[in-house]
């Protein structure tokens, strides 16, 4: 789970390619869907055209970066159209007012929190008269440019803490067994074939800090499996280090 302005300001790493290829700008929300449908990008040799990533090329949004396979997930938004359309309805659901069907005023967001493997929008934080409260997306009926309109008893469902936002997934949004393995399995192999034999130029840290591979060692196939294992900010961060 992540909170949007987590995610807002990340570098957006290519794996194959092993480089930074923007950063994300907005968070582009489906308001139909309550989900973040795309990513747009900052960058600056793109200054004519609008570019984004759709949320399911995104392999992960970490802590330091967001990761994808490689720059061809970017999309220009004018060959989209429907991305363009829903950038255009600028959704922004933060500093947007809260009120019931009825008409009731709650507060108004102050943070907005999605799930980071399906991009689903899980909840909002309320900055209500005298305190916060967090509100489910299921209390949520319509998420509009200025406002906010949820159910006229959510209230009575306020929760006290974000950690009570709990991803959940349908059975027709889990990708088969199958194919997620082919893919990350394609993934894998060509992360191989563009790391192994190269030399690093700096040391390479694992996720508790030790030194997983020293400067100058030319990579091996076990070496790429290991870091490989590490998970995906390791892999990265072996891409940028190897020599060209």
């Amino acid at each position: 789970m992540k909170k949007s302005t987590e995610i807002t300001g990340l570098p957006i790493i290519s794996i194959l390619e092993g480089q930074e290829i923007g950063t994300v700008k907005t968070l582009v929300i489906n308001p139909e869907k309550g989900s973040i449908d795309f990513l747009t990008i900052e960058h600056e040799d793109w200054q004519v055209s609008v570019k984004a990533i759709p949320f399911k090329k995104i392999i992960g949004i970490g802590e330091y970066a967001v990761t994808v396979e490689s720059d061809r997930a970017v999309i220009d938004l004018n060959e989209i159209p429907i991305a363009n359309q829903l950038v255009n309805k600028k959704i922004r659901i933060t500093q947007t007012k809260v009120m019931t069907r009825k008409g009731q005023l709650l507060g108004e967001t102050a943070e907005f929190y999605t799930d980071e493997d399906t991009g689903n929008i899980l909840g909002v934080e309320i900055q209500l008269s005298d305190a916060s409260a967090v509100l489910a997306a299921e209390e949520i009926l319509t998420y509009g440019k200025d406002i906010l309109i949820v159910k006229e008893d959510a209230s009575e469902r306020f929760l006290n803490s974000v950690s009570l936002l709990n991803p959940i997934m349908s059975n027709e949004e889990v990708p088969s067994e199958g194919e997620n393995t082919d893919q990350l399995q394609s993934l894998k192999n060509k992360q191989m074939e563009l790391l192994v034999g190269k030399e690093l130029e700096a040391d390479i840290y694992d996720l508790n800090g030790n030194i997983l591979f020293p400067s100058g060692r030319i990579l091996s196939e076990q070496d790429v499996q290991i870091a490989q294992e590490e998970g995906p900010n390791v892999v990265v961060n072996l891409s940028m280090n190897v020599n060209a």
